[in-house]
């Protein structure tokens, strides 16, 4: 038996980039800042961050690229992937990145007011969805299941 899967929480560290493949799938790609605080051997508190390259396709793609911005903090969870391809220097690159299956927001949404709104809120009235609130999934199995 074997297993991939990766999860993570960290805050967005620039805005979703959404582009379309030669055969009409969407692709999505940003980046995850996750941070560790920890105490070094001397007893001194250090903070550490690592930063996750993900990349999300198809509905979800269209849904983080619409309602995702730098700095929200999200909730990822996938599989991690490694693509190789060789520069133009004849060298081989390699980069890790995690493959989305789930992107769920957890901070509260930003109103259009600039305020912001409570984790789960719902206005009362609207003509068209604000997007998804905090703890909202934007992926599931079911790409035709919309969570709002």
């Amino acid at each position: 038996m074997s297993l991939n899967k990766a999860m993570i929480i960290g805050n967005l560290g620039r805005d979703p980039e959404m582009r379309y493949t030669p055969n009409g799938q969407a692709v999505t790609q940003f980046t995850v800042a996750v941070n560790r605080n920890y105490k070094d051997s001397s007893g001194e508190w250090k903070e550490e961050t690592e930063w996750f390259r993900v990349v999300a396709w198809a509905a979800l793609a269209e849904r983080t690229a619409e309602y995702l911005r730098k700095g929200r903090k999200v909730y990822v969870e996938g599989r991690l992937q490694t693509r190789t391809w060789e520069g133009q220097d004849g060298q081989k690159h390699y980069t890790t990145e995690l493959i989305a299956n789930t992107v769920t927001p957890l901070d509260p949404r930003p109103r259009e007011d600039g305020a912001a709104e409570p984790a789960g809120a719902r206005p009362a009235r609207s003509e068209a969805p604000a997007g998804p609130a905090a703890g909202d999934d934007f992926g599931s199995n079911d790409l035709d299941e919309l969570p709002f």
